[in-house]
């Protein structure tokens, strides 16, 4: 039986999750074929661990402009796209309309005319479309699906959802392209469509109206500046100022992030270690939103970047009682350290609260790995052969667009300071 084919556009951080399962675990009936990028360096890095480490051929390599080349050539069944978010729905519609199936990291592009582009081209080709949500998989957050959808709670009217991020990985969003809303749609876009994805999961309805409120409070110049900072600088890398910043990181001294990006500076033109407070940061970092269901619950969000803690607290309020849920995740910097830590779990608390009864902790097998443990799981149900899944959490187009639409509202909300209606952005 012939190997599935597979081809990836974009080989930075998040790119290796995917080659490396399908160069290990499923390396019996699949292959990575191609790789495509704007550095030459990175796709080299890429190739050598597939040659040195995993021990299985290099993958032929293609400049991003090359993109429709290498689908001709390699006549690939998927195409896996871990591209800069701004570029995700070129690649996506292009793969589909050339035949091939796609696979995308979160989020599937940044705003509702990429994304409308997108459902239209479903829609002709009739090609599939994974959008990648680990946290579905992530064993406590599939504990609560599995906790609201068997009616322990009874029906759900409103959800209190707080996302912290602390001063490493947070931070690590103001150094990179995502700092820049023009790349990531801002953190409500590309970090909250995994939170607003989860409601949408939890809750199995999908949003209607959002109302928001966004600033930059802490990280910038200005603020700064405020604080009584006075000695700035351009990156990390080769600065004196920057060698006293607790804000700052250091490229050399990591073996993936040199490779990856120090590494690539010539052939890429792009910083991975920018300062965090730069007066060209164009995204908030203290964000609330309000959001209204089909299902008519309300959710009343916010999103920190600067928090000294990770994870997140959210309770559900429904018609038998409360369920209130703590998490909290060893912190990060994107690919800058042993994958597994990535978003592991570090502790959790699942709380129900009876409206009659004795509150009461739910226990279940806590995920090992990156990301709670869902990164695993996910992975199985794209490249194995998984079970039947009572709880859904594979997510297609329409899920990621969902996803997306949240974020996407809020930040014309925040740009207007008007709510904003689900309907009037996107026809599926």
């Amino acid at each position: 039986m012939a190997k599935k084919k597979y081809v990836q556009v974009g080989t930075g951080g998040r790119a290796r999750m995917y080659y490396e399962a399908i160069s290990t675990a499923y390396k019996d009936h699949a292959e990575i074929a191609g790789f495509c990028d704007i550095s030459q360096t990175r796709m080299n890095y890429a190739n050598k661990l597939l040659a040195e480490t995993y021990k299985v051929p290099a993958a032929k390599t293609y400049h991003y402009t090359q993109f429709d080349t290498m689908l001709d050539e390699i006549k690939p069944d998927c195409v896996i796209v871990t591209s800069v978010d701004r570029t995700h729905h070129e690649y996506i519609i292009r793969s589909m309309e050339k035949g091939c199936d796609v696979i995308t990291e979160k989020p599937m592009t940044i705003d509702e005319r990429k994304a409308q582009a997108i459902i239209d081209c479903q829609k002709q080709t009739g090609k599939q479309l994974r959008v990648t949500f680990n946290y579905r998989y992530a064993p406590h957050n599939t504990k609560i699906r599995e906790i609201l959808m068997d009616g322990t709670i009874g029906e759900i009217y409103s959800v209190h959802f707080e996302w912290l991020l602390n001063i490493e990985h947070g931070a690590d969003y103001f150094r990179r392209w995502h700092r820049n809303k023009l790349n990531s749609g801002g953190l409500l876009v590309h970090k909250a469509t995994h939170h607003f994805d989860l409601v949408n999961f939890w809750l199995d309805s999908r949003p209607e109206t959002v109302f928001a409120f966004g600033d930059l409070n802490f990280y910038g110049m200005k603020n700064a500046e405020r604080r009584g900072i006075r000695t700035f600088y351009y990156r990390c890398h080769g600065s004196e100022a920057a060698k006293g910043d607790p804000f700052a990181i250091d490229l050399e001294a990591n073996e993936t992030l040199k490779a990856l990006y120090l590494d690539a500076e010539a052939d890429s033109g792009y910083i991975r270690d920018r300062s965090v407070f730069s007066d060209d940061i164009s995204i908030e970092d203290t964000m609330g939103v309000i959001v209204r269901y089909k299902n008519n619950a309300i959710m009343t969000y916010s999103l920190n970047a600067y928090m000294p803690w990770e994870g997140y607290n959210i309770s559900f309020n429904g018609s038998k009682g409360r369920l209130e849920v703590t998490v909290v995740e060893k912190s990060y910097i994107n690919a800058g350290g042993e994958k597994t830590s990535e978003g592991a779990l570090v502790g959790k608390h699942l709380t129900v609260k009876p409206m009659f009864g004795k509150p009461y902790e739910v226990f279940f097998e806590q995920g090992a790995g990156s990301h709670g443990g869902g990164d695993k799981i996910m992975l199985e149900d794209i490249f194995g052969d998984p079970a039947p899944d009572r709880f859904k959490r594979a997510a297609g187009h329409v899920e990621g667009a969902c996803s997306i639409l949240t974020g996407i509202a809020a930040n014309k909300s925040i740009a207007s300071g008007e709510p904003v209606k689900i309907r009037e952005l996107l026809s599926f």
